[in-house]
């Protein structure tokens, strides 16, 4: 499969769209897709590590349920998901790889609502290494602090990764890599540590690690993955909520996603952080886990 610098509309292998393999480039939709001018569209991100993906059946039930929060019902069963993705990740020959599912509204009514749109699903396999340069996760990650917050649940279906809501994130990466940062911590509406444009956030202070509670952002398959190996070595992990200014009393930070795996941080704005042991250590233990070695 082609490197990341080639373009994700013009590459050899197969994409499963609607229930068939179909040539890669062939894979498109029209220009009045619902999803296009109404982000009614929903996905997943996971890791395929030596022919096997990570929690493949916990992504496609979050797939299935953030589809029903923007009241797409989806005709396959999560079994038929499943089986989806290993199909195409056989058609492409990929062992190991990104897993991009989708599931969105087409093009039979345009206008706000959109009752009658036929609901579509699609999944796209690549290979896609770590997220950011090993020189970064070796000494650890700059982030800056977002602009943009994230919104109340009030607001949006938060708990859905749904598709609206990553458009403050691509915003906020703009403006982190225009800066010279790798990423941007976000806090939500009401001020308080969030997460970052992808990923999940904890902090070490003493023996226990500490990470914001996901009441308005995605709770990652990923960072629950950490807390049970942090909790399998005896580290006790606090959810809380989390006031930026405590930022300066935390020892170790790492973030934490499907694309980012587990990665250290070394600043975010004023603040500073070691790379220490319970971080190479989380990273170690995610490593063996996700490559069968434990």
């Amino acid at each position: 499969m082609a490197g990341a610098e080639q373009p994700f509309d013009d590459r050899d292998g197969k994409i499963w769209f609607d229930g068939e393999l179909v040539d890669w480039r062939d894979a498109k939709v029209h220009i009045l897709t619902h999803a296009l001018h109404y982000a009614s569209s929903v996905f997943e991100g996971a890791r395929a590590y030596s022919g096997t993906v990570f929690k493949l059946r916990e992504h496609n039930e979050r797939l299935i349920a953030s589809a029903e929060m923007l009241g797409m019902t989806m005709t396959q069963s999560v079994e038929e998901l499943d089986e989806a993705v290993i199909q195409t990740l056989k058609a492409n020959n990929l062992t190991d790889a990104y897993v991009r599912p989708l599931v969105w509204r087409g093009a039979e009514q345009m206008g706000v609502a959109a009752e009658r749109a036929t609901i579509h699903h699609s999944v796209a396999v690549w290979s896609w290494p770590s997220y950011f340069s090993p020189e970064a996760r070796e000494k650890g990650l700059r982030l800056m602090i977002a602009d943009w917050k994230r919104p109340s649940p009030e607001t949006i279906p938060t708990k859905a990764k749904a598709a609206g809501l990553y458009m403050i994130c691509t915003l906020t990466k703009h403006k982190a890599t225009a800066e010279g940062y790798d990423d941007a911590l976000m806090m939500d509406w009401r001020g308080r540590v969030a997460e970052c444009t992808g990923a999940n956030i904890f902090f070490r202070q003493g023996d226990v690690l500490h990470t914001p509670t996901p009441d308005c952002f995605l709770d990652g398959i990923t960072r629950r993955t950490a807390m049970e190996l942090a909790r399998a070595r005896g580290i006790e992990v606090v959810e809380r909520t989390i006031m930026p200014e405590e930022m300066a009393d935390f020892e170790e930070c790492f973030i934490t996603g499907t694309a980012a795996e587990i990665t250290p941080i070394g600043e975010i704005g004023p603040y500073k952080f070691t790379v220490g042991e319970i971080t190479r250590n989380l990273m170690q233990d995610y490593d063996d886990l996700v490559n069968g070695r434990s």
